[in-house]
């Protein structure tokens, strides 16, 4: 009898000003699983980073894995043309169940409407079979998704430390709650256009702000 195939997805980055969402999605045998627990795999934020880079490699050793990174300039013209996050999301869950095609894909859902959601990615699946699990804190009940949260938060690790090497300013999370983030946000928000998502209101208070700031000068 054929092994059940099982994935789990989760996401890193959705809240951030500065740089990329990630999703990840995880593919291993059913009576495997275990071994991503054995191996250390855990919602990613209870994971000091180099925790979870060490594990990310060890996940990669062992199962299929694939990760969609989400531009700043994805998200946006996303949001502007009317999509919300959790579609977004959504949609790139549906991009890596059709590459990972498991008979089971755990999903931590980001809406509050579970069984909306979970009908937004089986009515665009192409393998209709596919069962899909769909829960809040699924990065905590299902080692494949604590893998999926690892892999996700790892590479969004990454992507952040590209930024910060290109811009040379150690701008902390990402977050807008993080003021090292919005010291660098206010110091080049023209500067590194690619970088910051123009959707969000932090982006758009500062800019306006910056505007306001440059007439005032400019009536003096």
């Amino acid at each position: 009898m054929k092994e059940k195939l099982i994935c789990g997805i989760d996401d890193s980055g959705r809240g951030p000003v500065i740089g990329p969402m990630v999703l990840a999605g995880v593919l291993i045998e059913e009576s495997k699983e275990k071994k991503l627990k054995e191996l250390g795999a855990k919602d990613s934020k209870l994971l000091t980073r180099k925790k979870r880079d060490k594990i990310a490699e060890e996940i990669k050793k062992i199962t299929k894995y694939d990760i969609r990174i989400v531009l700043p300039k994805e998200i946006d013209e996303k949001i502007m043309s009317g999509t919300n996050l959790n579609s977004l999301e959504g949609e790139k869950a549906v991009e890596i169940i059709n590459k990972l095609n498991p008979d089971v894909a755990y999903l931590d859902c980001p809406s509050p409407n579970l069984k909306a959601w979970k009908n937004f990615v089986y009515e665009r699946l192409k393998n209709k079979n596919v069962e899909l699990i769909v829960e809040h804190k699924a990065d905590k009940n299902f080692p494949v998704v604590s893998a999926a949260s690892v892999l996700a938060k790892n590479t969004r690790d990454k992507e952040v430390d590209k930024i910060k090497k290109i811009v040379k300013v150690d701008f902390k999370s990402g977050y807008s709650h993080d003021p090292e983030t919005i010291k660098f946000l206010k110091e080049n928000i023209d500067k590194y256009p690619e970088f910051f998502r123009k959707s969000w209101m932090t982006f758009k208070n500062h800019k306006n702000a910056k505007k306001q700031k440059n007439l005032e000068e400019y009536q003096k």
